[in-house]
């Protein structure tokens, strides 16, 4: 009987808002017929990303497209690899005569080395090898020196952990993300000037293993041949890594990320306008970090896709209503001690619903 390669796993990870699922997208929409699965680890009850994804499957049908596509909706695949993870990997290492490679999108505040640890577990570590751990820098925010897009979260949350003096934990986490990686993509590179792009690579330079290499994107476009096929086995050497958060996981201390909250709303239709300036208005006012999800505008045969990192919205629509789909705006609003029946009733207000 023929033995089986092991089957190549890549993880992308990134700070919210950095670029992860437009880069998953590219690499889908450029497969070459390679057979990919992917796995989205969606931070709320709602798989926005999962559906994101789906829409790339060319040429696929829908069962196909779902059967391509596993979400873990808790958010952080840091604490729950044993609960959630393994099943899925099981799953696929069943099916690995009919797959070449997986994608794994951590959510925005997951930690990857215990992700890549988990391929040290002998029933994974038998079939599977991480190919690359690739890590999504927003580069416009990193220029900032806020990391992420939002100063004033990274205030708040270096006051939630008592351990941390003067580093914020965004600038930890973003550490750690790096330190992991195989592949750093300084992404959004067109969005800032030649200088301040090269005091970013100089900055996430300090971080990294020598041997690892930056690159530059617009949007995650990056020929796929750059992205996989690296073969850095990197649970062979993950645990030589250094990370701010290793002892996290030999003690009992709680994660710096669980002070996040996601919440889920469901709406009737809304008028486009008034939508997008309600959720304008209650990112400023609660602190919100990131709106995904669909909206249903009356008049409007297709569901307008919402994505908002701060008080920056992008949308279009994406797809039209299936005859047997209720036609609801369903939003995942993420951010820190957020009040969900408050915010709920002030969007509810605003869009007098």
């Amino acid at each position: 009987m023929k033995t089986l390669a092991k089957l190549p796993v890549t993880i992308v990870t990134g700070f919210l808002g950095s670029g992860k699922t437009t880069l998953l997208r590219h690499m889908l929409d450029n497969a070459q017929g390679r057979r990919i699965a992917v796995i989205v680890n969606e931070f709320g009850e709602l798989g926005i990303d999962g559906e994101i994804l789906k829409q790339c499957s060319i040429g696929c049908t829908e069962e196909e497209a779902s059967g391509r596509v596993y979400e873990l909706a808790n958010g952080c695949l840091c604490c729950t690899v044993q609960e959630e993870f393994f099943p899925v990997m099981r799953e696929l290492v069943a099916r690995r005569g009919d797959l070449d490679h997986i994608l794994i999108e951590t959510s925005g505040l997951a930690l990857p080395k215990p992700l890549v640890q988990a391929f040290q577990w002998p029933e994974i570590r038998s079939a599977c090898t991480v190919d690359a751990v690739i890590t999504v820098v927003d580069s416009p925010a990193v220029a900032a020196g806020t990391f992420a897009a939002f100063p004033d979260q990274v205030d708040a949350q270096r006051k939630l952990d008592p351990n941390l003096d003067h580093e914020s934990p965004l600038h930890e986490l973003f550490a750690d993300q790096l330190s992991s990686a195989d592949l750093v993509i300084l992404n959004k590179a067109d969005l800032i000037n030649p200088a301040d792009l090269a005091r970013v690579r100089l900055e996430v330079a300090e971080e990294l293993p020598p041997a690892v290499k930056v690159i530059e994107a617009s949007n995650g476009r990056l020929p796929l041949d750059v992205l996989i096929g690296l073969g850095a086995g990197s649970e062979e050497h993950i645990d030589g890594r250094h990370s701010h958060h290793d002892h996290h996981h030999e003690g009992e201390d709680d994660h710096d990320h669980d002070a996040f909250d996601s919440i889920s709303i469901e709406l009737p239709q809304a008028d486009e306008s008034l939508l997008l300036d309600a959720l304008t208005q209650l990112v400023v006012k609660h602190g919100i970090l990131r709106v995904k999800g669909f909206a249903a505008i009356p008049s409007k045969p297709m569901r307008l896709l919402i994505q908002g990192v701060g008080t920056r919205f992008d949308k279009h629509f994406d797809r039209k209503w299936n005859a047997d789909e209720a036609r609801i705006t369903r939003l995942v609003l993420i951010g820190q001690e957020l009040d969900a029946a408050a915010i709920e009733a002030q969007l509810r207000a605003a869009l007098s619903v």
